[in-house]
């Protein structure tokens, strides 16, 4: 056992696995699942103009919440936005016996004296990023069961590399019943290839290596701004990574690790979301939006493509601005790993292909259920042809409002991008997707001046 405050753990790994102390809660399943759901009413040709400021990332904030469990001492975490996703983790976290408190965008999260090394189906089978937590319990406690995880169904996702990293560092894991059970004395440091590009990949097996024995390079390692983030947070905490941006990440394994506070980076695909949002309701008068707290030299290939697509943008240091004043041009758009043109952001462009002059193609490689939100798309009145992972978007002077209903969650933006380029009211159903990745959207575009409202 590394960490000498904790209790001694047995040497095999059971089902469940507890420490000493009260058994953990399992969270019933997310109120949104449970509850009505919400929906959107949106009013479309209405320009949005002003300024908003924008949300720390998400897919930052989740492995920092994850990386709490490397540590006992205590973790503070600015620029925290308040997602369902963010709820979720938290609730996983505390159904460990992890102390977590929110006050504003600070969360406070300490691992001193958890009761358990089990992430249960009940909440991860709603996101897959709970499987974060593999690594760090692996890494701490020397075990760990861990729902195989769920999450939008926009396509396989396995997490067979994570797999493959944690027992090339000795790790033994079988999977039983669904979860994916691991134990490892102490994992030892190890030279890992993934065969594919992986952001929680790289997240999990950076956290583990961190508390290993030697040395682990990561070949092929997601290239991501968050994964990044993640390193800078790490190495404020004690850890000795290098190379964190690159396909090649090299850390060097230590005894233990301390608290640290550390603030979110700023989250590029909320940032993408709104520009696009703007650039899409130009043609009703004139667009004009001021996004601050963002970080515009991670959205260099999502602002190529609108100035593309005739958008002005101009950027300096933590602000962009756009400004639109007529119907965007058709842009096409082929998704791959950072730094290229990020996934998360093929169905807000889909979105704005649907009002443009002239036809546009996307080509979707990363996800190969992505195009759930095209016959949605289709009760808009757009125009979009399907060919295995290419979509032919041809653009039609305006969309006309109907019912539609979001699939996952970046579909849901797509929708209400539509939405407000559209003609008449359009009601988006099954919005709790969309509560998963944006804080209150509602609210920051109706301050934009979209004619916007939640309804039950």
């Amino acid at each position: 056992m590394r960490v000498s405050d904790l209790p001694t753990l047995p040497a095999r790994l059971t089902r469940p696995v507890y420490f000493r102390g009260p058994a953990p809660r399992v969270a019933a399943p997310l109120a949104a699942l449970d509850a009505p759901m919400d929906k959107l009413k949106i009013t479309g040709g209405v320009p949005l103009r002003g300024e908003l400021a924008m949300s720390g990332a998400k897919n930052a904030a989740l492995p920092a919440l994850a990386v709490a469990l490397l540590t006992a001492d205590e973790l503070v975490i600015d620029n925290v936005p308040q997602l369902a996703d963010i709820a979720t983790m938290s609730r996983l976290l505390r159904g460990m016996g992890v102390a977590v408190e929110r006050h504003g965008a600070r969360l406070t999260v300490s691992a001193a004296q958890p009761t358990a090394t089990e992430a249960p189906y009940e909440l991860v089978k709603t996101m897959r990023a709970s499987v974060l937590v593999l690594g760090p319990l692996l890494a701490r406690f020397a075990q760990a069961r861990v729902s195989l995880p769920g999450g939008c169904a926009i396509g396989a996702r396995p997490v067979d590399q994570h797999i493959k990293g944690l027992r090339a560092m000795g790790a033994e894991i079988e999977i039983e019943h669904g979860y994916i059970v691991a134990r490892a004395p102490r994992l030892r440091g190890a030279h890992i290839a993934t065969d594919m590009v992986t952001v929680t990949g790289t997240e999990n097996l950076m956290m583990a290596a961190a508390l290993a024995d030697g040395t682990t390079v990561i070949e092929n390692a997601a290239r991501e701004p968050e994964v990044g983030d993640l390193a800078l947070l790490l190495n404020a905490m004690g850890a000795r990574i290098q190379g964190a941006g690159t396909d090649r990440i090299v850390i060097e394994g230590v005894e233990r690790l301390h608290g640290a506070t550390h603030r979110v980076l700023p989250d590029r695909i909320e940032t993408g979301t709104f520009l696009v949002a703007a650039a899409a309701t130009g043609q009703f008068g004139g667009a004009d939006v001021t996004l601050r707290d963002v970080a515009p030299g991670t959205l260099d290939a999502v602002l190529d493509k609108l100035r593309e697509a005739g958008c002005e943008v101009a950027n300096n240091g933590d602000w962009i601005r756009l400004r639109m004043d007529r119907r965007p041009r058709a842009v096409s758009v082929c998704t791959a790993p950072y730094p290229d043109f990020p996934t998360d952001m093929q169905a807000q462009f889909m979105a704005l292909d649907c009002v443009a002059d002239g036809a546009g193609q996307i080509v979707e490689t990363i996800f190969e259920n992505r195009f759930m939100h095209v016959l949605e798309l289709q009760r808009l009145g757009a125009d979009i042809a399907i060919e295995g992972h290419t979509a032919q978007v041809t653009g039609v002077p305006r969309l006309s409002g109907a019912k539609v209903m979001a699939t996952d969650l970046r579909a849901s933006a797509g929708l209400v991008i539509a939405a407000l380029a559209a003609e008449g009211e359009t009601v988006v159903d099954r919005i709790y997707h969309l509560d998963r990745g944006y804080d209150r959207m509602e609210q920051r575009l109706a301050a934009l001046g979209a004619r916007i409202e939640r309804q039950k």
